[in-house]
């Protein structure tokens, strides 16, 4: 309609207040605003419908024809609004649905298995899908909810993470392996062993360089594709493996073999995208998987200290 103003959902609410009040005092009491007020959205509204709702009497509003034949449509409007409300705050409570989790293998099977057992125990009604693909997996395109990454810093756009660490690796080796051929002390000490080769990608590079950089390419006996593979390489006690301190420092049957480079400045971070970080159910798994992998950073240094100690005693006997 030409030169009408527009409609304000809100002032329905007044006109719901006063039709049931029978005035803008009981209206302005049973909303908690002032009188004026709801005289004023009245007026308002009726300007905005180009009808008279309400007779002005003095013992209080009554509803004109038109005006009663509006309530029924205001009361559906309200009752929308409610349904509306309703849903809403159950979508808000709603835990259900899938989760995709992305990390490298050696994280999955490691650290992450434990402690989704335990996630789904607390809430089953979530389906955690793990995602173990060497490639990077864009959150913000949507192909994952949550990655567990290695980075300098949380950088990308709409991307939003907690830090949990530093993302150290160096060698390791079982303690099978260092009864039978001693625990290397130095880089030159590695040249008596034998190395544990691969772990796929830029880990794999990163390696092979630093290897060769020493000298000791040569002294690789076995080669595994993945980060998982070096790690059961190590746990069989066939030589010796680069894995993440993260991991392997719990691991009671390795022994780190020398303490990792602290030239480098990445960081194992729990990141998400600022589009879903609010949805229940992706907030419950960052929330609950950030406090089981601090508790478990925090335990390391004791592992570790615990460890050098059961070493010198098992040299000493």
């Amino acid at each position: 309609m030409p030169n009408r103003p527009p409609l304000d959902w809100n002032d329905l609410r007044y006109f719901l207040g006063v039709a049931r009040g029978g005035s803008t005092l009981a209206a302005s009491r049973s909303l908690r605003v002032s009188q004026t007020t709801v005289a004023r959205r009245i007026a308002a509204l009726e300007e905005a419908v180009k009808l008279t709702l309400f007779d002005r009497r003095q013992a209080g509003y009554a509803l004109t024809p038109e005006g009663a034949e509006l309530l029924v449509h205001a009361e559906a409007v309200e009752a929308a609004a409610q349904r509306f409300d309703s849903a809403a705050l159950a979508s808000g409570r709603d835990l259900s649905g899938n989760v995709r989790v992305t990390t490298e293998e050696i994280f999955a099977v490691t650290l992450l298995a434990p402690m989704l057992r335990e996630l789904h125990d607390l809430h089953p009604q979530i389906r955690i899908e793990l995602d173990t693909a060497q490639a990077i997996r864009d959150l913000g395109a949507g192909e994952a909810d949550i990655a567990i990454r290695s980075t300098v810093q949380a950088d990308g756009n709409g991307l939003v993470g907690r830090r949990l660490c530093r993302d150290d690796w160096t060698l390791y080796c079982s303690r099978d392996y260092a009864a039978r051929n001693g625990v290397p002390e130095s880089p030159d000490d590695l040249r008596n062993h034998a190395i544990i080769g691969g772990g796929g990608g830029n880990l794999w590079r990163h390696y092979q360089a630093w290897l060769r950089s020493l000298g000791l390419e040569d002294q690789v006996a076995m080669h595994h594709a993945s980060s998982t593979g070096l790690l059961s390489g190590a746990r069989s006690g066939f030589g010796i493996a680069v894995l993440p301190c993260i991991v392997a420092d719990a691991e009671p049957d390795l022994v780190r073999c020398l303490p990792p480079r602290k030239d480098h400045d990445r960081s194992f971070w729990l990141l998400t995208h600022e589009r879903v970080r609010n949805a229940p159910r992706v907030r419950t798994v960052i929330d609950f998987l950030y406090e089981r992998l601090r508790r478990h950073v925090a335990s390391l240094p004791e592992r570790l200290e615990q460890a050098d100690q059961d070493r010198r005693q098992q040299r000493q006997a």
